[in-house]
């Protein structure tokens, strides 16, 4: 790999292959060719104009991307103690260049930039030998000698020379911020220069024994999560039925909310091979278990408790639960209702929270802090009378209890007991 020098080498690399190729020119332009790595701006200043202008070539570093193939190749990670690196990744990087020239005289530019493309075009990859030659022949001083032990040559990937495509607009939006005048420019792009940063990393102990075991399984699989009472989400103390395939064996499922950073476990009851119940925890005060969209994943381990297979997850909606005892507290005057209700589990700071009455509904009023009162705001007041309430915490709606008909042809009705009265 490449040292922190590898971009400065790969423009000295390039401008000796340059001087190389336009060196022999001098009878051809009336004098000798300069080669340059600056910016254009300070190329103009330099080169001067009228009499004293002189033919040149300037080669521009404009910009440096991340290489997309390299640059999630290896991922950073640190040690048990989170300081110790344990991995070293190359820090990837694709280089854009401007090559520009300058003439005297008329055509001059343009003979300048056509030898110089032409080199490019019949050599596009720097073979590893020809970067030792190029930074080799640079005069010595400390700067030469780091760019001569940075390890371009030494690397994984070779340096490649491709093309830019920049239209009009690109062109110009660049020339004006370089503050300089326009003059006929080629761009393209080398790749990668691959930058290994140079941190000690951590060297683990030799394993000693080892102790593998072969434990053959079919992958289990869910299929179906079923609240109770035909309900769309479950309430604490409910218990959900889990069908599936292969899920014999089955010690629990974990109940996860990825956005929260929350995780419960709960055990697996009446396990068969294609069905396992577990009942919904309720939150307790040092652990948080608040309403929301949940994903469940049924868990197997084996004699030692360890776990050795998690099928994949599926959603489930854990419900909010209105508290009607007491019952809402409700005010209502000629432009509004207020409504301040109990509910549990808490809300956390970050959750949505949303309460509909009967076609109503209104969003909760700010909060700062886990809660389980609410004060909701509707505009306009709501009607008087009984009207079927129905609170949603992130998406996941409270149970609303439904009488089905005991006879063929009968019409189902709402529980009035999660009603509330205005």
């Amino acid at each position: 790999m490449s040292n922190s020098f590898a971009i400065a080498a790969v423009s000295a690399v390039l401008q000796h292959f340059l001087q190389n190729a336009l060196g022999d020119l001098s009878t051809f332009f009336g004098g000798a060719v300069m080669l340059s790595s600056k910016a254009p701006d300070l190329v103009q200043f330099e080169i001067g104009a009228g009499a004293t202008a002189q033919n040149q070539v300037n080669l521009f570093l404009h910009q440096v991307t991340f290489n997309p193939g390299w640059r999630n190749v290896g991922l950073p990670s640190l040690g048990t103690d989170g300081r110790t690196p344990i991995k070293n990744p190359p820090l990837a990087l694709d280089l854009h260049y401007l090559l520009t020239a300058y003439g005297s005289e008329n055509w001059q530019a343009e003979a300048l930039l056509g030898h110089a493309l032409l080199m490019m075009h019949q050599y596009p990859v720097v073979a590893r030998s020809d970067i030792g030659t190029a930074l080799g022949a640079l005069p010595v001083n400390p700067f030469n000698t780091a760019l001569k032990n940075a390890g371009l040559a030494d690397q994984i990937e070779l340096i490649k020379m491709t093309p830019s495509t920049l239209g009009r607009e690109e062109m110009a939006w660049l020339w004006t911020a370089l503050k300089a005048d326009y003059r006929p420019t080629f761009p393209f792009q080398v790749s990668v220069v691959l930058i290994q940063p140079e941190v000690p990393l951590g060297l683990p102990l030799p394993v000693l024994s080892r102790s593998i075991t072969a434990n053959v399984s079919v992958p289990a699989q869910l299929l179906q999560i079923a609240p109770p009472d035909q309900q769309i989400s479950a309430a604490a103390g409910d218990t959900v039925k889990v069908t599936g395939e292969f899920l014999k064996g089955a010690a629990g499922v974990t109940i996860t909310y990825a956005r929260l950073g929350i995780s419960v476990a709960a055990p697996a009851t009446s396990v068969t091979a294609t069905s396992l119940a577990f009942v919904v925890p309720a939150e307790t005060a040092a652990k948080p278990f608040p309403a929301g969209i949940y994903s469940i994943a049924v868990d197997f381990t084996d004699s030692t408790g360890a776990t050795i297979q998690t099928t994949a997850p599926l959603p489930i909606a854990i419900a909010p639960v209105i508290q009607l005892v007491p019952p809402p507290h409700v005010v209502t005057s000629a432009t509004e209702t207020l409504i301040t209700l109990i509910f549990s589990p808490r809300a956390q700071s970050n959750q949505g929270v949303s309460l509909s009455i009967g076609s109503q509904t209104a969003e909760a009023a700010p909060f700062a802090t886990a809660t389980d009162t609410l004060q909701f705001q509707f505009v306009p007041p709501l009607p008087a009378g009984k009207q079927l309430a129905r609170l949603v915490v992130d998406g996941a709606p409270s149970q609303v209890m439904v009488k089905w008909p005991t006879t063929p042809g009968g019409t189902p009705t709402f529980d009035q007991s999660y009603w509330v009265t205005i």
